[in-house]
């Protein structure tokens, strides 16, 4: 996800503790609703010794909020999630999973997961969104990316021991949101043939194989580190809503962003790339999972949006990223197995082509 830095400067005071080393701004996923440190933070890093200025990180529609410390040319995040502390075990747990596997999930220094606090190795500002706006060529990023989704899914330990599944139940749960937000006033009817519509193809979209499914794998949350080798020069960033669940559902959110326009054969090129890798995926139940899950990532996105915009006040990602979704779920609405989703876009809901 893409972020930006608005630095202020809150003070806290107190003695020394180990760091990672940077000094970058850390562009973390982040909405920062004040910039003041609350008691239980100060007690927090009073706990671990730091005695440092704290500098807000500002930027998304997360509960949770980051500062970054500095402290003897060294820097760490501070993740504050004390509004959203069901987030924080998740969080732990995946982190630790990532870096069991060999993969790049920022070091946790310090914790106190009941008042949701923890101190995190600071990755620096590089994210892939960033180097790609400032004209990095893309496939240099893109190609990493896919890397890591590569040896992610070839992993055989990838999936955590009872790591929910994001079975075809959850993810009609998740896009019955558009009907809230997009299409209120949409009939009973309206909403049954909404529900029958996607129950006929979702379960399709689970022909391919199951692996970690990081669910906001994107150029926003991927960070460049260019002093390791291999996949872990890519930092991850924000996967504690991770699930079990198709492989093809991470691509789409890589490679169909909704943030950011991903350069015309590019995504063929990486997909190509990718089913190099796995010569035994049936390459028919590749394709219809990844447009199933396509337009079911977009029609979510769609709706997330716009309760942003009506609900909170946060604009700006239905006026700049919503047309472009809406251009995503118009062409995965093609695929021919998705003919009746199509159908009651069409009817009910016409997404903006």
């Amino acid at each position: 996800m893409s972020h930006s830095l608005r630095p202020r400067q809150p003070r806290f005071t107190r003695s020394g503790f180990f760091v990672a080393s940077g000094h970058h701004p850390c562009y973390f996923l982040c909405f920062v609703a004040d910039t003041t440190l609350t008691d239980k933070t100060r007690a927090f890093l009073n706990s671990a010794g730091w005695d440092a200025v704290a500098e807000p990180l500002t930027g998304d529609a997360s509960a949770r909020k980051y500062f970054r410390l500095r402290q003897a040319g060294q820097s760490v995040i501070l993740m504050d999630a004390s509004r959203a502390i069901a987030s924080v075990t998740p969080f732990v747990r995946m982190d630790e999973h990532l870096l069991k596997l060999g993969f790049s999930a920022p070091a946790i220094l310090a914790r106190d997961e009941a008042k949701g606090l923890l101190l995190l190795e600071d990755f620096g500002d590089a994210t892939f969104a960033r180097l790609l706006d400032d004209g990095l060529e893309p496939e240099k990023l893109f190609t990493p990316a896919m890397e890591v989704l590569v040896a992610l899914h070839q992993h055989p330990q990838a999936i955590p021991q009872g790591l929910r599944a994001y079975h075809p139940e959850k993810m009609l749960e998740d896009i019955e949101l558009f009907l809230d937000w997009c299409t209120p006033g949409v009939s009973d009817m309206g909403r049954e043939e909404f529900t029958t519509a996607w129950r006929e193809v979702l379960p399709m979209a689970h022909r391919v194989p199951a692996s970690l499914l990081l669910r906001d794998y994107h150029v926003g949350n991927l960070m460049l580190l260019p002093d390791r080798i291999g996949v872990q020069q890519a930092g991850l960033l924000d996967f504690q809503d991770a699930y079990r669940g198709p492989i093809t559902y991470d691509l789409v959110s890589l490679l169909e962003d909704a943030r950011h326009d991903v350069p015309e054969g590019l995504p063929e090129k990486m997909t190509v790339r990718y089913l190099a890798q796995f010569p035994a995926l049936d390459r028919n139940d590749f394709e219809t999972s990844l447009a199933i899950l396509a337009a079911l990532r977009h029609t979510r996105v769609l709706a997330i949006f716009e309760r942003l915009s009506r609900h909170e006040g946060k604009h700006d990602y239905k006026q700049l990223h919503s047309p472009r979704v809406a251009r995503l779920l118009h062409r995965a609405l093609r695929h021919r197995v998705l003919s009746h989703v199509k159908y009651w876009f069409d009817e009910y809901g016409k997404p903006a082509a």
